[in-house]
């Protein structure tokens, strides 16, 4: 159990504390202690190669211009670096990537390349400020050796547009530095939910890196929320490893990368643990969440096409030179591992692109039981006190380390879906068919009409929900129905029988969370039937009910179970329109169709 102090001595003591005096705009709490062997690695003052955070003490992150003036300086001083654009933002701005190598290994091949990313969301910053750091040090500080066996490809500012809107109310809960960027892009898209739909220009753009690249390891830099604790610099993988949906390199990682880098942090001087995402930030002892994930973030994205992902999540309260740090020692670590590992991690990829698995998991809820505790688990005391602003009771941490046993809460599978031999998308669907060729997911155009059996799927009672990511996300349920159709020529086909293949299915399948049906691409389905006579709408409605027993049970269970449909002509008259022949193919008809056996 939690153990609170309530000590209005030591509350009064911390709250007067000058760190904490010094906190804008809102007051955190107090720091813990801390010094490590990693603080060697901060350049001295007066340094010609310091970077601007050091040369700041770490109280300010540069801006996008300094950053690429200084990485192009690096570039101009070592031929290990090269500064390259690989797209454009929202606003128009060069997304720049760092290339550090050696060049071409034996016989000339391609080296494998990590690729590690900082600022997705760019007010959790530490990943450029400690890649500008190791950026110097393998170019000109005897850091040379990671180039042996793979390159480093780094995005320092993956969300510039973001990054430029510096404020010091951009995210208060994270401790320095002094101004952040925002978490979305200059179209209010937060970038790591984006993977999937691919509606952003910067999405498109580190996607087509990835596919570009097929790197071995890809590092996604963050810091958390949450609560506090005295671990410093965590990271985790797609389901925390253990509902990861391709099990080889999840493996891996949990296998390999995570005690590397643990080990190589602890002796750091750093306290790493695997990212601890709390159940309920009010009671922490409730347990920390594992669960599966989808491919809107970029761990789920690395997990459905193969390649190992990993979310740097350093912990928000920790002063920004402790995290920045503990992040390059990350970092130097990862770049290690994955060069020991390099064929290891590419059979793994191969192992899992080459699995074809015939279900997909679309639904879970929380397991009853843990699945795992964690029996000393390091957080700090609070207690609570009547908020003057809330008006309700809120929390003071209160800077004094605590131990409790933590429960890990796992999840239950609530639904699975068998996947189709392929999914039958129409030509005028053309915005789909862009982003599946974006993903590189395999696809074959007919030229001729084909008579298929397909699984024809509708939605029944959909919601609109509140606007998401530049969306009007959709939920509903799902009537499938085995009918014989004939696709005409142009018809795109996408064979579950590929590489790529779960990702197909995260895309296409109607009860995926992160379907574009999920994401409100067909809106078209959601508009009624046209309208005609009420006199022809009734007769024809009467006939139906009286010939059709399935659209009888349905509109009788409708008119059950909504009120305000039952009382209202019109609409019973509109639905039953809707359902009669094949008129009417775009109400709550969802226009991709499975190809079943």
């Amino acid at each position: 159990m939690l153990v609170r102090a309530t000590s209005l001595a030591l509350l009064l003591s911390t709250a007067t504390a000058p760190a904490l005096a010094q906190e804008q705009p809102a007051p955190l709490p107090p720091t813990l202690p801390w010094s490590g062997k990693s603080e060697a690695l901060v350049a001295k003052a007066g340094d010609p190669w310091i970077t601007p955070a050091e040369a700041a003490r770490f109280e300010t992150t540069p801006r996008y211009a300094e950053v690429k003036a200084w990485l192009e300086r690096l570039a101009a001083a070592s031929p290990l670096i090269t500064v390259e654009t690989f797209g454009h933002t929202t606003e128009g701005r060069d997304m720049i990537l760092v290339r550090a190598s050696k060049g071409r290994g034996a016989q000339g091949a391609a080296k494998p390349v990590v690729l590690v990313q900082g600022g997705i969301h760019a007010g959790e910053i530490d990943g450029k400020d400690a890649g500008l750091m190791l950026l110097r040090d393998i170019a000109l500080r005897g850091k040379a050796d990671l180039l042996d066996a793979v390159d480093l490809v780094f995005v320092p500012i993956y969300n510039i547009d973001g990054h430029e809107q510096m404020s010091p109310y951009n995210f208060p809960h994270v401790r320095g530095p002094a101004s952040k960027g925002r978490d979305a892009n200059a179209r209010n898209i937060d970038l790591n939910r984006d993977y999937a739909k691919l509606d952003a220009p910067e999405s498109r753009s580190m996607v087509a890196l990835i596919r570009s690249l097929d790197p071995i390891l890809y590092v996604d830099c963050h810091v958390s929320e949450g609560f506090d604790m005295q671990y410093d610099i965590t990271f985790t993988y797609a389901g925390w490893g253990t509902y990861a949906r391709h099990r080889a390199t999840a493996d891996w990682l949990m296998g390999r990368f995570g005690p590397a880098v643990s080990t190589a942090l602890t002796k750091a001087g750093h306290t790493p643990i695997i990212y601890p995402s709390p159940i309920d930030t009010r009671q922490p002892s409730k347990g920390i969440r594992y669960s599966p994930e989808g491919p809107r973030y970029s761990t789920g994205y690395g997990d459905f096409i193969g390649v190992p992902t990993v979310l740097v999540e350093n912990h928000m309260l920790k002063p920004y030179r402790q995290r920045v740090l503990g992040t390059y020692v990350l970092l130097e670590a990862a770049l290690k591992v994955a060069a020991t590992d390099a064929g290891r991690i590419a059979a793994a990829k191969a192992q899992d692109r080459a699995s074809r698995p015939a279900t997909l998991l679309t639904r879970w809820t929380p397991a009853k039981e843990p699945i795992g505790w964690i029996e000393r688990f390091k957080g700090v005391a609070f207690d609570t006190y009547r908020s003057p602003a809330s008006g309700r009771m809120e929390q003071r941490w209160l800077g004094k380390p605590v131990t409790f046993r933590m429960p890990v809460i796992g999840q239950t599978a609530t639904e699975t879906v068998r996947l189709p031999k392929a999914w039958w998308v129409p030509a005028a669907q053309t915005e789909v068919i862009e982003r599946l060729r974006l993903h590189g997911i395999a696809t074959e155009t007919i030229t001729a009409p084909r008579r298929l059996t397909l699984d024809s799927v509708r939605l029944v009672d959909p919601e609109v929900l509140q606007a998401s990511e530049g969306r009007y996300p959709i939920t509903a349920k799902f009537e499938h129905e085995t009918v014989e159709e004939d696709m005409p020529a142009g018809s795109v086909r996408v064979p579950a029988d590929q590489p790529l293949g779960l990702l197909a299915a995260a895309l296409l399948e109607p009860e995926s969370q992160d379907s574009f049906l999920a994401w409100g691409f067909f809106p078209e389905m959601l508009a009624p039937a046209p309208n005609t006579d009420a006199f022809v709408l009734a007769a024809l409605g009467d006939r139906l009910l009286a010939t059709d027993p399935t659209v009888k049970a349905r509109f009788d269970a409708k008119l059950k179970a909504d009120a305000a449909f039952a009382a209202d002509p019109d609409a019973r008259l509109a639905w039953l329109y809707a359902e009669a022949g094949p008129g009417h193919p775009y109400p709550f008809r969802y226009p991709i169709a499975r190809e079943v056996d």
